[in-house]
């Protein structure tokens, strides 16, 4: 399972608890978050997707976590949250790629994991709209941001070229509400000043 060959697409949001605009991508995980440790959130909308031909499209996952510290030292603890509407094939399908069993991206970032928290099944509710987006994981999760504009107002500004595993280019956003209540985290947040992104993403096999 270890070397399958996978391939995900589709859309990507997050908050974190660092206040906009979090120091961990643009100084390569070296920096210090702005609350001293990092919570976060992100959120995959698969649009396009195959696991040794199980067929992923549509399905969502999470992936939440806490890291007490720099996250470039490591020991961080991480959750997954798999949509409720996936089926036993396309649900290990989704918890091998996003723990990292399977390569690509998320495989980058598993050595920094000291504590995996499991699985969790939800039901999602995920909206993507220009540079809004948000989602719902019913009694887990509901967070929304809203894209901070650039020269053409139609489009977020960008981080390009960064080390993050979600996607090399980033939408800056605000997060305009962040609930988290999953693997015994329990932040709220609505005053707009925390940290999200939005992004298109693309994952494959290594």
């Amino acid at each position: 399972m270890s070397n399958a060959s996978w391939q995900i697409s589709g859309q990507y949001m997050e908050t974190c608890n660092c206040d906009f605009l979090c120091p961990c991508p643009t100084s390569g995980l070296s920096a210090r978050p702005t609350q001293g440790h990092c919570d976060f959130a992100m959120v995959f909308h698969i649009e396009n997707g195959d696991f040794r031909g199980t067929r992923l499209d549509d399905v969502n996952f999470a992936l939440i976590g806490h890291t007490p510290t720099v996250m470039g030292e490591g020991n961080w603890s991480l959750g997954v949250i798999v949509d409720e509407r996936a089926d036993p094939e396309q649900h290990q399908a989704v918890t091998t790629i996003a723990s990292g069993q399977a390569g690509g991206p998320p495989a980058v970032v598993a050595p920094l994991i000291g504590n995996f928290w499991g699985v969790e099944t939800g039901s999602f509710r995920v909206e993507f709209e220009g540079m809004r987006a948000s989602v719902s994981i019913d009694g887990m999760l509901d967070q929304a941001v809203q894209g901070v504009p650039g020269a053409n107002p139609e489009e977020p500004q960008y981080l390009d070229n960064t080390p993050h595993p979600a996607a090399p280019r980033l939408g800056l956003a605000h997060a305009t509400r962040s609930h988290l209540h999953a693997f015994g985290l329990n932040w709220d947040e609505e005053t707009g000043r925390n940290n999200g992104h939005v992004a298109p993403f693309s994952w494959q096999s290594s």
